[in-house]
């Protein structure tokens, strides 16, 4: 199993992008620069942002010393807390490296230091009620006697049958917190300038402070794009406190796009051109910089590096030759546009033993790579391949405790089917493996013989007629005159049961012809009650029937809406339905089908896809934000 976590090490061959971003930052010497890395989920702006902190770090000399905070925004979900984090992160980091210069806060340093440290703690002091309403937030982490009030108040809160306990609790608590409060007050007549002016002498004193410790300070900023909007612009509006500020380098990670959706949601009520949402993150980010879109050859590459990594672990693989591999195969990365990168030339690399070892991984490699690139499910995305062979090696493991036996190549090639594939596709897959004699569908001869012969592909169901089934096909090894009935046990989770696959009892028929004539907004709660005295089989079975209906027709309004009857009666039923709505293209979503959905648990998520989605018709965003904000 692979852990879904950043690494240094580079399999990706992000490493010329990596020192081209350090060599930036010491070429910009004492003026600010803020670098955006950005990328779509799982891409891999984590581990490249790590890697530029190491670049950084050996490429830096005696003249070019630098101090590396690595702050991650997900850790604080509360508008104030990520603020307040950041502000908090740098003091302490700038107080470490006081205290290795061993600097005393009776020198002219020090003491500039603890005016800067008291124009942060104004910024504390005006958001007072921040830290006492943290104990109520879960997850929040106060801490001192500020947390010791906060917590005695929640405890109150929570036992309010407990009275006399709660009061002596709140009293000696609130004893605690008043020499606190004195401090901070005092502390705080002392700076009387205006905002503004102090904002210019945090600015100026941070300058000052950075420039006599003689150092650059890198502030990494990871995860960015998967926190809540106001997370985010917290996170950003501390940043910019700080940001152009000589000696500092910023370097952000995070989805660009969701960036720009927090920005949005962040002001809602407010009407932001695209322009005005462009330029506020613009502002921030002196350079841009993209994730590489792996290629086949990187894919191939990197789906070896991790089979390798894995036979490490095992113990049947030294860590020295899966380093000078790694080292070997990044060099041919380097040429990759010279050249196609091989199976030979992959095990060339090796020496005789790790050939032998890594010949099924290196072959598998090689087959997934071209898919795995192109398939519209993965687009060669990091995340998703390290998933996939995760689900492989569970899958292998399954195999081997129920005393199967099934080749690797086989178990990849339907894993891949079950991820990106439709689920139109895969039903019939397995209707006709549960009709088929001995579990072997004779339409999976009849395509492969067909396209092994250079025949023109036809496809023998609509859900099949797409180009990733007919790559599918391609791969090695296979399917036909086997006996699939294995493969979907193993798959159980997306499969329905074998038996009477998609037979409607009377009952059940006479459900479907009701459903058939169901318009949109007419809500029919006799037949929901109908729906649930028949039981969850028989729903499941009606909703695959309406779905089936619902692809061919386009998904009219009438057809969803006779689905959600289904759903009505069986919620659970709906992250069927939304499976089956993922598959309709981008741009044929319709705006009627939105308020039918707006207000369902089981949509939200895929409404928040849809409405990020750039290439949603605006008709359909239009759609969404009024009927999710009505809701």
């Amino acid at each position: 199993m692979w852990n879904d976590i950043e690494t240094t090490t580079d399999y990706l061959h992000f490493s010329v992008v990596s020192k081209t971003v350090a060599n930036l930052i010491i070429e910009s010497g004492d003026n600010p620069i803020s670098i955006g890395v950005s990328g779509s989920w799982g891409a891999g702006k984590s581990s490249m942002v790590k890697m530029i902190g190491k670049d950084l770090n050996e490429q830096s000399g005696e003249d070019n010393k630098y101090i590396f905070l690595e702050f991650n925004a997900w850790l604080y979900q509360g508008y104030e807390e990520a603020k307040s984090a950041l502000l908090q992160s740098v003091t302490r980091k700038l107080t470490e490296e006081m205290q290795k210069q061993k600097i005393s806060e009776d020198d002219e340093l020090g003491k500039k230091f603890k005016r800067f440290l008291k124009r942060i703690n104004w910024f504390q002091v005006s958001k007072l009620a921040l830290p006492l309403l943290a104990g109520f937030i879960p997850g929040a982490a106060p801490v001192g006697v500020i947390a010791n009030f906060a917590n005695a108040m929640k405890n109150s809160w929570n036992n309010r049958d407990k009275k006399s306990e709660n009061g002596e609790a709140l009293n000696t608590a609130f004893e605690g917190l008043i020499p606190e409060l004195e401090n901070l007050l005092k502390e705080n007549e002392e700076i009387t300038e205006p905002v503004t002016k102090q904002i210019e002498e945090i600015r100026e004193e941070f300058e000052e402070i950075l420039g006599q410790l003689r150092v650059k300070l890198v502030v990494l900023v990871d995860d960015l794009d998967r926190c809540l909007p106001e997370t985010a612009i917290s996170t950003l509006e501390a940043m910019r406190l700080l940001l152009f500020v000589k000696r500092t380098a910023f370097i952000i990670a995070a989805d660009e796009q969701m960036i720009r959706n927090g920005v949005r949601a962040h002001f809602n009520g407010v009407e932001l051109s695209d322009g005005l949402v462009t330029s506020y993150f613009d502002k921030l980010i002196q350079v841009p910089i993209k994730i590489p879109h792996l290629g086949i050859a990187e894919v191939k590459v990197y789906i070896v590096l991790l089979f390798m990594e894995l036979e490490v672990r095992r113990g049947k693989l030294e860590q020295k030759f899966f380093s000078a591999a790694q080292s070997k195969l990044s060099s041919m990365l380097s040429k990759a546009w010279e050249d196609d990168i091989t199976v030979n030339k992959i095990e060339a690399v090796f020496d005789d033993s790790t050939k032998t070892l890594m010949k099924e991984s290196v072959l598998i490699a090689d087959q997934l790579a071209g898919i795995l690139v192109n398939a519209d499910n993965i687009k060669g995305n990091p995340r998703l391949i390290k998933r996939l062979l995760n689900a492989l090696e569970i899958r292998k493991k399954v195999v081997n405790f129920n005393g199967m036996t099934l080749d690797s190549g086989v178990l990849v090639k339907m894993l891949l089917f079950e991820r990106c594939a439709s689920e139109g596709a895969f039903d019939y897959l397995a209707k006709e493996t549960a009709n088929a004699v001995n579990g072997k569908p004779e339409f999976l001869q009849k395509l492969e013989d067909s396209l092994k012969n250079g025949e023109k592909y036809e496809a023998p169901d609509a859900t099949w007629n797409n180009d990733f089934v007919w790559n599918w096909l391609l791969i090695e090894p296979k399917l036909s005159g086997m006996d699939l009935r294995p493969l979907l046990y193993l798959s159980r989770d997306k499969a329905l049961s074998f038996a009477a696959y998609d037979e409607l009892s009377a009952e059940g028929e006479e459900l479907l012809a009701a459903l058939k004539k169901v318009k949109n907004g007419t809500y029919m709660k006799d037949l929901v009650e109908s729906i649930k005295s028949a039981g969850i089989k028989e729903a499941e079975k009606l909703l695959k029937r309406i779905i089936s209906l619902g692809r061919n027709e386009q998904w009219n309004a009438n057809i969803l809406f006779a689905a959600v009857h289904i759903t009505e009666a069986f919620s659970e039923l709906g992250r069927n339905l939304v499976s089956a709505l993922y598959e309709i293209p981008a741009k044929s979503r319709k705006a009627p089908i939105i308020p039918v959905i707006a207000d369902k648990e089981w949509a939200k998520d895929m409404l928040k896809q849809w409405y990020g989605d750039s290439e949603t018709p605006e008709s359909v965003k239009k759609a969404i934000s009024q009927n999710t904000q009505r809701k």
